[in-house]
């Protein structure tokens, strides 16, 4: 015996569209497509929802998907090192490009190993090297555990403002006195 996709809405509290994308979706084992109708078996239990319904289900998902991914390999040092690398460059490169830097992705990496890029501004240079200083710099902070502050926050802008000397981790004179 086969029940409808509106006996299957009504039965299972759920839309007809909602059903019809479970069917097509192959979640409910045993229905036949009919024409442009689908007989779905009457003894069919509804399919579990695997859609997200809130941030904390959406977090168990990643935290069961981390530990699987954990328990099938482990990262060497190399790799982590390597990994590391690789999402500096492109956080690097990313953020400076947000704000008109020109160098490309691997030319990011090329300055960030301490080689220069003829025919682009020293600036760009600069910025790239700043960036990097500035983030290993927060990720030494978070490795001892301390504590934001002010003066943290102007060292970070230091560091980031590395092409530019008068404004480097002080405030700003002006009607936005508070701004960095």
């Amino acid at each position: 015996m086969y029940i409808s996709v509106k006996e299957a809405a009504e039965k299972w509290n759920i839309s007809e569209r909602r059903v019809r994308v479970l069917c097509s979706e192959g979640k409910i084992p045993g229905v036949i497509r009919d024409g442009r109708s689908w007989k779905i078996p009457e003894a069919a239990k509804k399919p579990e929802d695997g859609r997200y319904k809130t941030a904390e289900s959406l977090l168990t998902i990643i935290d069961n998907k981390k530990r699987e991914l954990d328990s099938k390999r482990t990262l060497t040092q190399g790799e982590v090192e390597r990994l590391t690398e690789k999402f500096i460059v492109e956080y690097t490169y990313n953020s400076n490009a947000i704000e008109g830097n020109t160098l490309t992705l691997r030319e990011t990496g090329i300055v960030l190993r301490g080689l220069t890029i003829d025919k682009k501004p020293l600036k760009d240079h600069m910025e790239a090297v700043g960036h990097k200083e500035a983030f290993d710099f927060v990720r030494d902070l978070v490795k001892e555990n301390v504590p934001i502050s002010e003066s943290i926050i102007k060292q970070i802008h230091y560091l980031v403002l590395a092409d530019k000397k008068e404004d480097r981790g002080v405030y700003r004179g002006g009607a936005f006195a508070c701004e960095f």
